[in-house]
């Protein structure tokens, strides 16, 4: 149990791999309806975000049914960044980008900005090594290594 979060962090690298590639087949689906794809991810957002932890905190009663203004409204911007971003992934497929470039970029840049905000929001006790900064240079050099080695 001590190490069950890595479980989750693999759904979450196996869901979001996933979720560019399918949801490029879902515009394609739609005849390149990119905004009626979203708004399908929008149903299952709500079908997986909303009823699954309801029915966790009110039926299976695994939380307590508190809900502190501060935590409301940090979380509900955390979703909002996190559906601005699904909607920027859509619309960057819609407007040029393919399942082989949109996905390095996102997913190269993205832990980049959350280790920077991170650590504003939650300030390291000690200051980053600088082998965290080579790291964070290895991120994205990786990205433009995929997007120029990419198969074409």
């Amino acid at each position: 149990m001590k190490s069950l979060w890595i479980l989750f962090v693999v759904g979450a690298v196996l869901s979001w791999g996933a979720y560019v590639p399918t949801i490029h087949a879902g515009q394609m689906a739609f005849n390149k309806g990119a905004l009626r794809a979203f708004l399908f991810v929008g149903l299952a957002y709500c079908l997986t975000a909303v009823l699954v932890p309801g029915l966790l905190i009110f039926v299976g009663k695994l939380e307590p049914t508190e809900f502190p203004t501060k935590g409301m409204t940090i979380s509900t911007l955390a979703g909002i960044f996190g559906a601005a971003g699904a909607l920027c992934v859509i619309l960057a497929l819609k407007y040029g980008g393919t399942p082989l470039t949109v996905p390095p970029l996102v997913f190269c840049g993205a832990p980049i900005v959350a280790s920077v905000i991170g650590m504003v929001l939650h300030k390291p006790a000690n200051p980053p090594s600088p082998m965290f900064y080579v790291g964070l240079l290895m991120a994205a050099v990786g990205a433009g290594l995929v997007l120029r080695f990419k198969p074409v």
